[in-house]
């Protein structure tokens, strides 16, 4: 058995205890829209999309200028308040989903993460993630192109204060800052 680069690797590791929130959650679709390709499209698609059709069906129909303006500023507004409503149904929707495991402990080395919770544990592996972006409160892992695959550590639950910094270094020697 070869204990000692098993050693070597997990030598340096960040440990953070937390129950994720919804405004953990909001926060990681938030930077999930701004900060990736898919996200970006995503917001910006639908409420163009919208005030398009309204704009061609007001002037297929004939309309005056003045109607069509303002059919075209209350299509803008209708995708924007789609846009806004989709991302709080997903933080919701992902929140659903990971309260049932309640407080949550997480490891992270340069192999990857390790988190046990109250009814699941799961290991993950850098290669699943491509990408992280940190904001005040979190850290936001994603991974492939479309940003299929999103994990949240929060800042709060580090155990000592120097696991942010350690877990910043082991970000960001394994992944792209966003």
């Amino acid at each position: 058995m070869n204990t000692g680069g098993d050693q070597a690797q997990r030598t340096e590791q960040a440990a953070y205890v937390y129950g994720l929130t919804l405004a953990d959650l909001q926060g990681v679709v938030r930077v999930r829209a701004r900060r990736t390709g898919a996200g970006r499209a995503e917001t910006l698609l639908p409420p163009l999309a919208t005030a398009g059709l309204v704009l061609a069906f007001a002037l297929f129909r004939g309309l005056l200028p003045g109607v069509v303006v303002v059919a075209a500023v209350l299509g803008l507004g209708a995708g924007v308040l789609g846009v806004v409503r989709g991302r709080r149904g997903m933080a919701r929707r992902l929140h659903a989903v990971w309260a049932p495991y309640g407080q949550c402990r997480t490891v992270v080395d340069d192999r990857g993460a390790v988190t046990t919770g109250e009814t699941m544990s799961y290991t993950v592996d850098w290669k699943l993630f491509t990408h992280y972006a940190e904001t005040p409160d979190l850290f936001v892992l994603v991974g492939a192109p479309r940003a299929g695959c999103l994990a949240a550590v929060p800042k709060r639950g580090a155990e000592e204060p120097a696991d942010v910094d350690r877990l910043r270094a082991i970000l960001d020697r394994n992944l792209r800052r966003l």
